[in-house]
């Protein structure tokens, strides 16, 4: 069977999901992963899609889509002086959560192992996506801060329903959410993405893997 999923894959993403902290798993471990992950590679399908809108200042930690208004700090001041946004939607389809169910009757080690793998495939392939809207804009000469995501910080997840709604996600992708705003299929992700017309020399995946010593406007975590 062809290789469904052609993006790397970073296995320490894979050891720190299963909460291995800078240590590599036995061998027993590791040819299970391998197995899992083959299983996976084989199964999903990754959908993403993403659209370009210019936004309007409010004040600092509010600004306006469309006639939308969201408000948080600390999105705004990651977006700081941006002029337009990219909202971001990506998924890994149901495999992945089929998988961990069936998993979840039979063997509940696997269950584990499917649940990190596809966490770090998911990050994976909204890296390569985010590579892609990377190159668009920079053809344009503009430049992208990283992505940020509802319910991170004070960017309330209760936004996940005008993302959704601006990017028709149940009908483009297949993503819905439920009553309590998780995403389905599971491994999802939505983002707002700022686009600047100044270098700030963000990296893709955003603060937590920055090496940056120096003070940045535009971090996330302190």
């Amino acid at each position: 069977m062809s290789n469904a999923f052609p993006y790397e894959i970073s296995e320490h993403e894979i050891y720190r999901y299963l909460g291995y902290r800078g240590q590599i798993p036995d061998q027993v471990v590791l040819e299970r992963i391998r197995v899992c992950l083959r299983q996976l590679q084989e199964q999903v399908h990754p959908q993403a899609i993403w659209k370009y809108y210019d936004i309007q200042w409010i004040d600092t930690a509010s600004f306006n889509v469309e006639g939308s208004v969201i408000h948080s700090r600390q999105l705004s001041k990651n977006i700081n002086g941006c002029k337009e946004i990219c909202l971001f939607a990506a998924t890994l389809g149901p495999e992945p959560d089929r998988l961990i169910q069936k998993a979840e009757i039979s063997a509940i080690s696997d269950a584990v192992l499917f649940q990190a793998i596809s966490a770090a495939m998911i990050e994976s392939y909204c890296n390569a996506m985010n590579q892609r809207i990377r190159e668009e804009m920079s053809a344009q000469g503009k430049y992208l801060r990283p992505r940020f995501s509802p319910g991170y910080g004070d960017f309330a997840l209760d936004y996940q329903r005008m993302i959704g709604q601006f990017l028709q996600m149940s009908k483009t992708i297949g993503i819905t959410l439920t009553d309590s705003l998780l995403m389905m299929p599971s491994k999802s992700v939505t983002a707002v993405i700022g686009i600047s017309e100044e270098n700030n020399q963000c990296t893709m995946e955003g603060c937590e893997v920055c090496n940056r010593s120096d003070s940045c406007l535009y971090q996330r975590i302190k």
